[in-house]
C-alpha cells in the first residue's frame, strides 16, 4: 500500500531513520514539520498549518519549496496535524498514513496526537494511521482477532486500552491475557514478543499495540 508520510513539529532528532520510506510517498509538512522536511531536501506535497511556530522568512521559504499550501487559522476546532490527517484521508483514500514529529516536546501535543482518531465519526479510519519515532511505532486497533508481525528493531510489545475494553485476550506474548475487561484507560506495558508474530483480540472497544525499544 502507498503511504503518506505527515510530519508533525516535533524535534527531528527523536524521527525514526528517514532511510526507512521513500521519497516518491506523499510528504505533508504540518506548520514547523514542513520546515524539517525542506531542509533536509523533501519538498512537502502539502504543508498545513497556522505556521505560528516559522518565522515570516521560514514560511516565505516553506512557501517556495512546498507544492501546495493551506494556511489554517489560529483560532481553531482542529490541531494542525488532524488537519493535515483529514486532508491525507481525503486526498489519498487508499493510503496508509504515518505520522512522525508527533512525541517529543509538549505532553498536550502528544496527548493529542495519541487520541488524535477517537472522536472520528468513522472510527475505522484509525486503522490506516501509523505513529513513529525513533523508539517506538503506534497502531490503532478495532475489535476482532488479530495477528502483528515484529518489527526487527523493537523489543518490547505494550497493549494500550484508549477506551474501556472488553474480552481483550493475548494469546502468543511472552505475558498472556484471557478476556480481560479495562473499565478505564490503561496499559498492558513491557510485554514482548516470543517469535516473528504475537495474536490478540478483545471484544469492544479501542486497542494501541506500541512496539518499542530502549534507548541506545
Amino acid at each position: 500500500m502507498k503511504q503518506v508520510m505527515i510530519v508533525a513539529g516535533g524535534e527531528p532528532s527523536l524521527w525514526p531513520s528517514l532511510a526507512a520510506f521513500s521519497k516518491q510517498d506523499v510528504w505533508i509538512g504540518v506548520d514547523r514539520g514542513s520546515l524539517f522536511l525542506v531542509e533536509r531536501g523533501i519538498a512537502p506535497t502539502l504543508a498545513v498549518g497556522d505556521f505560528d511556530s516559522l518565522s515570516a522568512d521560514e514560511l516565505a521559504h516553506v512557501k517556495h519549496h512546498a507544492k501546495e499550501v493551506i494556511t489554517a487559522q489560529p483560532e481553531k476546532d482542529f490541531t494542525d496535524t488532524e488537519l493535515a490527517v483529514f486532508e491525507a484521508l481525503r486526498r489519498y483514500p487508499n493510503h496508509s498514513i504515518t505520522i512522525i514529529g508527533a512525541s517529543g516536546g509538549r505532553w498536550d501535543h502528544f496527548l493529542a496526537n495519541l487520541w488524535l482518531p477517537l472522536d472520528w465519526q468513522n472510527i475505522e479510519l484509525a486503522t490506516k494511521i501509523t505513529l513513529r519515532d525513533e523508539q517506538n511505532s503506534l497502531q490503532y486497533f478495532l475489535p476482532g482477532e488479530h495477528r502483528i508481525s515484529k518489527e526487527a528493531d523493537k523489543k518490547y510489545l505494550a497493549f494500550v486500552c484508549l477506551t474501556p475494553v472488553t474480552g481483550l485476550s493475548l494469546y502468543d506474548a511472552k505475558y498472556l491475557l484471557d478476556k480481560a475487561d479495562c473499565p478505564y484507560p490503561k496499559s498492558y506495558a513491557s510485554n514482548e514478543f516470543v517469535g516473528e508474530s504475537t495474536r490478540f483480540s478483545f471484544d469492544s472497544g479501542i486497542v494501541a499495540v506500541i512496539q518499542s525499544v530502549d534507548k541506545q
